[in-house]
């Protein structure tokens, strides 16, 4: 008796039925008829299925790895203190504001170098200590404190 079950790997996400280099079986009829001619899916022979595990374990060391670095990172800028001088009124308020561009200018100056749109900060517009969150990649965030005194601004 043939089987009427075939198993693929499939190339694409398809929808109710998987994320692209996920193997899964379905009907002979459904894989043949539809799935491989549309390039959405191939046949799981067992070289193929060899082969998406080695990448699946390939892939989540490259993960692992990130997962590591980027621990590191936050370990390193958590707490961190990043002093800044602008131009203030004697009342302590400033004339611009420093915004999430302007601190990841000054961490690149430090050695950090963290994309703005990673920095969670209102416009900062007094002198004094802010606390600032840096989310980072994987959930993870780290908490620097910007210190804002008045003077002249360093360009």
């Amino acid at each position: 008796m043939k089987s009427t079950i075939m198993q693929i790997i499939l190339l694409q996400n398809v929808e109710k039925l998987g994320q692209a280099g996920e193997i899964v079986e379905v009907s002979l009829g459904y894989a043949r008829n539809f799935l491989i001619p549309k390039n959405l899916a191939k046949e799981a022979t067992p070289q193929i299925i060899a082969e998406v595990e080695a990448k699946k374990q390939k892939q989540a060391k490259i993960a692992e790895a990130d997962l590591v670095k980027t621990e590191e990172l936050a370990k390193k800028l958590d707490g961190f203190e990043l002093e800044v001088k602008a131009k203030a009124s004697e009342e302590g308020t400033l004339f611009g504001s420093i915004t999430n561009t302007k601190i990841a200018s000054l961490l690149k100056e430090k050695g950090f170098d963290i994309k703005a749109e990673k920095i969670a900060v209102d416009h900062i517009k007094e002198v004094g200590e802010h606390e600032v969150v840096v989310n980072l990649a994987h959930g993870l965030e780290a908490r620097i404190m910007l210190i804002v005194s008045a003077g002249e601004e360093k360009e």
